[in-house]
């Protein structure tokens, strides 16, 4: 007899994001900061004789990275500002890259470069899933230093990485950490909809690197001095006497090769188009306890567990099973295909599955799905919708 196991998290829909109550503290870094003078201590003076190697490495990086880290300001249709964010040179032709929930909202947009030079902005455009926009402004080539860009799949856990940005409207502030793990999954702000729930920005590094409000959209460097990622978000429970979120150690950033994709699409139209499976999952490692997996009769302990397959989606097409869920409750039963690989790369968590298709694929593309299927393992093959 099927037994209804009761679980306490909210599914997740597949291209989704996991639902607000497991993040319940994964905030966009605010750009409204309540700006206050720094106190400053008086000390006795300190000569430096030398930084040794790493520290002239760091600044090194920063006499080349900074000039082309921007400031930008937002304003209402009534001049009123918004806030405060960070972002940076992508190319000599004036586009800047910060984050959407940076421009989200404002009639305009003041860009300050590191010089003293300030011009207005225009967004050329936006995607709210991976929270990315583009700025366009009109400068002196001398003004206009592009930044380089690295490759976010050749990095490692425990890589010293820096950050540069606005922190609380402190321009050009420089702060250093390691990456603390690759490949996350967090919210975006877009609903899902019906299916309750928010799709899922992928490919995430997460970073100890100091980051406050007014950092985001600013560059995370590699020790080459090449960004690697844009910060964005961060984890907390703490909070200023205004409100602000303070740094907690968990912070994260989009990926490069994220940007690399959807950048590229902003400035030619607007926006960029993600494929879709439709299909609803659990991860196996992350949401369901040992006991709930028996319960499932589930045979190993990775894997995304389909739990709902959207009527006429992809999935559904190819002959994706899904778990006899009601989607109105919080059970869930056995029965469900467990997502084991794509294209023959093992899916150990929902973020494999995901990230792969974020940075791998398009509508239209056909992928191979390998499911467990009770003990058979089996392939199937189906073509990639537009994500709705």
């Amino acid at each position: 007899m099927n037994k209804k196991i009761k679980y306490s998290a909210l599914t997740v829909t597949l291209i989704m994001l996991l639902s607000a109550c497991q993040l319940t503290n994964v905030l966009p870094i605010p750009i409204n900061p309540s700006v206050a003078t720094p106190t400053i201590q008086s000390s006795q003076p300190v000569t430096i004789t030398s930084l040794g190697a790493e520290g002239d490495q760091f600044v090194t990086i920063y006499k080349n990275v900074s000039p082309g880290v921007v400031s930008i300001k937002t304003y209402d249709n009534t001049g009123t500002a918004l806030g405060l964010g960070s972002g940076w040179v992508y190319s000599s032709e004036g586009y800047i890259v910060t984050n959407n929930h940076v421009v989200e909202g404002a009639a305009k947009l003041e860009v300050d470069f590191p010089s003293g030079f300030k011009t207005f902005g225009t967004v050329k455009g936006t995607d709210a899933h991976s929270d990315l926009a583009v700025i366009q402004v009109t400068a002196p080539a001398s003004e206009l230093k592009p930044l380089t860009l690295g490759d976010s799949s050749q990095l490692n856990v425990g890589q010293v990485v820096v950050a540069i940005g606005n922190p609380f409207g402190l321009d050009s502030t420089m702060t250093t950490g390691i990456i603390s793990a690759l490949g996350r999954a967090l919210p975006s702000s877009v609903s899902a909809g019906s299916s309750g729930g928010y799709f899922s920005a992928s490919d995430i590094i997460q970073t100890d690197a100091a980051l406050n409000p007014g950092n985001s959209g600013g560059p995370l460097l590699n020790l080459n001095g090449e960004v690697i990622g844009i910060n964005q978000s961060i984890r907390t429970t703490g909070t200023t006497s205004t409100g602000d979120p303070l740094n907690s150690g968990i912070g994260f950033a989009i990926s490069i090769n994220i940007a690399k994709r959807v950048v590229p699409s902003l400035i030619k139209t607007g926006k960029f188009i993600y494929p879709y499976l439709g299909v609803t999952t659990l991860d196996v490692f992350d949401q369901l306890s040992l006991d709930e997996i028996t319960k499932l009769g589930l045979t190993q302990f990775t894997g995304a567990y389909v739990t709902s397959v959207t009527a006429g989606g992809p999935a559904a097409k190819a002959g994706v099973i899904a778990s006899n869920t009601d989607a109105n409750a919080t059970d869930v039963l056995p029965g469900g295909d467990l997502i084991i690989a794509i294209d023959g790369h093992p899916v150990l968590r929902y973020d494999d599955l995901i990230g792969y298709l974020y940075s791998q694929k398009s509508p239209g593309d056909t992928v191979v799905l390998t499911v467990l299927r009770g003990s058979k393992k089996v392939n199937l093959t189906l073509t990639l919708g537009v994500r709705p």
